[in-house]
């Protein structure tokens, strides 16, 4: 008996320590699918909320997302105490997202999908557009969100490489729109100000948190075509 809980133990601790890395896989899968699902996405594009608000939230978001990577990994003994043993039959449910574009930065070897809205749901797998921010390649300011994730290459983790002069490329379902980075910068999580935008530019702005761990602020790249 004493041996089987031993066996029983061990098992535990091994789900435990995989469990991390299955969650990133499966973002990674769900990342994929959505770039697959790019000549086929079809969009229904609806403003919900003003882009400050949506600015705002961002803290909120960041802060879940640096939260979950930072949870202590438990003993087999303490798990089994508290925490209910993850399974294959617990994986996530499929997220029925589709893409309204797709940003590349060739700087640091990044490409992923945009989509509509920051939520957690979104910003899992891919980057997301401000609502109620001007469409991609239009005269305002574009806002593109994204968690600068710790593994190496992950979502924006590389976002910080970028300097000025350095291209972006946005592709949506029409046209493809190639934006030149003017200025990086560091500000705090309530300055709106990156928002701004006058009647004759075409803006992209960039936003993630800084720094990668205990973020406080928010790494800011601001570009134009």
């Amino acid at each position: 008996m004493k041996r089987v809980f031993s066996y029983a133990l061990v098992v535990v601790g091994i789900l435990i320590l995989l469990y991390p890395k299955a969650n990133e896989w499966y973002e990674n899968r769900q990342q994929d699918k959505l770039m697959a699902s790019w000549d086929e996405a079809s969009f229904d594009v609806s403003a919900e909320q003003q882009a400050q608000q949506q600015y705002e939230q961002l803290t909120d978001l960041f802060n879940e997302e640096s939260v979950a990577t930072e949870t202590p990994i438990r003993s087999p003994t303490e798990a089994t105490a508290t925490t209910p043993v993850p399974t294959p039959t617990e994986a996530p449910k499929a997220q029925k997202i589709a893409p309204i574009a797709t940003i590349k930065i060739d700087k640091i070897k990044l490409k992923l999908p945009v989509v509509e809205g920051a939520t957690q749901k979104n910003l899992k797998s891919a980057t997301a557009h401000l609502k109620e921010t001007t469409a991609i390649g239009q005269v305002g300011n574009a806002a593109i969100a994204g968690h600068r994730m710790r593994s190496k290459g992950r979502l924006f983790n590389r976002l910080g490489e970028v300097e000025v002069g350095d291209k972006i490329v946005v592709d949506t379902k029409d046209e493809t729109f190639t934006y030149t980075v003017y200025k990086v910068s560091i500000v705090e999580p309530t300055d709106v100000s990156v928002l701004n935008y006058n009647n004759k530019d075409k803006l992209l702005t960039l936003i993630t948190c800084d720094p990668i761990v205990n973020p406080t602020h928010r790494l800011i790249i601001h570009a134009k075509i």
